[in-house]
């Protein structure tokens, strides 16, 4: 009972220093400047982060620059920006011609062909 008791008086002293949520979080928007903060913090955890993206936030939209050999880090900076807050994204990441010519032949019209082999017997 007693660590229960000092654990929620840590929790109550952290939360009362955090402060208050900003009314921007309270209704569910937030500002450009929030947007932006929530964005680099996620980047600079993120795999992502070493590709040296920009993103630059006017009215909630995030629009993104850059260039990546990874086809999956374009999709990977739009949910970003999504979950940050943004209300709209505009991706303008360039994708190598490497990558992208890669990516066309795994999506073109011929099928793939495909080896299955028979299970093995167990006695």
């Amino acid at each position: 009972m007693r660590t229960f008791l000092a654990t929620l008086s840590l929790l109550l002293c952290s939360w009362a220093q955090a402060g208050p949520l900003t009314k921007s979080h309270s209704q569910g928007k937030f500002s450009d400047a929030e947007i932006e903060a929530t964005i680099k913090a996620k980047l600079a955890k993120s795999k992502i982060g070493k590709e040296g993206f920009q993103v630059h936030i006017k009215d909630g939209v995030a629009t993104w620059t850059g260039t990546t050999s990874v086809m999956q880090h374009k999709g990977a900076a739009t949910r970003m920006a999504k979950t940050a807050g943004a209300i709209k994204v505009v991706n303008n990441i360039k994708v190598s011609e490497q990558e992208a010519a890669k990516a066309a032949s795994n999506l073109s019209g011929a099928p793939r062909r495909v080896e299955v082999k028979p299970a093995s017997k167990q006695n």
